[in-house]
């Protein structure tokens, strides 16, 4: 499931404003579940894991969040975003933190090509919520953690389901970004390559439909599109799975060539900003802005999932609630042979 950020330029935000508006006023008309064998969760993951050690985790971090969120609202998409990527690969770590070192030869995830419009303000949040935390307790509360509670702290705030976070991860020692481009979605994935992709984690393919629902908010660059709009599959016509409306916005917001690089545009062109299942009516009315999105619905084994979630809001915020778990069990690092609490989330012991 690609989960893609804004960039952080202020006029691309404009731009993007005015693309929304212009896309209201155009668009004024309308606006079988197979499974795979699961793996079960760790089982030292616990929501009261720091319940003697650090009780109050929870709310320092919290505090963080949401003067992130009223300060930089982008700083919601950026950091579930950052959640997703860290936990499908090397598992949920915090791997995805860590900065190549200067003069390594080995670049770290985060410098992967894939993670390289990742936005600064999901990493600021965790660099603040983490120095809060070491300041009440120090050396004990991992950045994996800290990331998975921020996340699961920003979907709330902007306007989704609170679920509890099972705690105990360690951090990752293992952090390369050679094993980044084949485990994460991509925005041209088939449906088949997300099966595949999600079945290699643990994840079902209701699970792949309802965390694709995190892009009910956060925006994409145009690069992750632009094929869709003008050479869909070397065809040189548009993807004639997008409403002709939005189509025709799209084109004014990224040409085909020349366009400016940090223009982005709305997953959910409805309601951009708000954690709510609007994606899965526009995924049904051809407004899903990338090819992974859009092909959910089309395809037969997808499809009555999203028409499903579509429906039914608390549904929807039940099952991701459900699905973030289980995501968030990926991989889990334990002990000092495996892992390590970093006191620097960029910076290995």
């Amino acid at each position: 499931m690609p989960v893609l950020s804004p960039t952080s330029s202020s006029s691309s935000l404009v731009f993007t404003c005015f693309f929304i508006i212009l896309f209201v006023t155009i668009n004024s008309s309308n606006p079988v579940t197979i499974t795979t064998k699961a793996k079960r969760p760790p089982r030292q993951l616990s929501v009261n894991y720091y319940a003697k050690s650090c009780p109050q985790v929870e709310q320092l971090v919290g505090s963080i969040t949401s003067q992130q969120f009223k300060e930089t609202p982008v700083s919601a998409p950026a950091t579930i975003r950052l959640f997703f990527h860290d936990c499908f690969v090397e598992g949920c770590d915090a791997s995805i933190l860590i900065a190549t070192q200067p003069g390594s030869k080995i670049l770290a995830e985060k410098d992967a090509a894939d993670n390289r419009d990742l936005r600064t303000e999901g990493f600021d949040t965790i660099t603040r919520a983490k120095a809060l935390v070491e300041s009440k307790c120090p050396g004990i509360v991992s950045c994996a953690d800290i990331l998975a509670i921020a996340a699961r702290d920003f979907i709330h705030l902007a306007g989704g389901p609170y679920y509890v976070v099972k705690k105990g991860r360690w951090d990752g020692k293992i952090s390369m970004a050679s094993r980044v481009p084949n485990n994460l979605p991509h925005a041209n994935s088939t449906v088949d390559q997300l099966i595949k992709l999600f079945s290699s984690k643990g994840l079902t393919i209701q699970d792949l439909v309802v965390l694709s629902g995190a892009h009910t908010i956060g925006f994409a660059h145009c690069k992750n599109f632009v094929d869709r709009l003008y050479n869909y599959k070397g065809t040189k016509q548009a993807d004639p799975a997008i409403d002709p409306r939005l189509l025709k916005a799209l084109k004014m917001s990224c040409p085909q060539v020349g366009g400016n690089a940090d223009i982005v545009a709305p997953f959910d062109v409805t309601t951009p900003f708000v954690f709510d299942h609007a994606y899965y009516a526009n995924l049904q009315s051809k407004l899903g802005l990338l090819a992974s999105d859009e092909g959910l619905f089309l395809d037969l084994r997808t499809k009555p999932l999203v028409q499903s979630f579509g429906l039914d809001k608390a549904k929807f915020f039940l099952a991701f609630s459900a699905a973030m778990e289980k995501m968030g069990s990926i991989g889990v690092k334990r002990g000092k042979r495996h892992g390590e609490k970093r006191k620097v989330c960029s910076i290995h012991i």
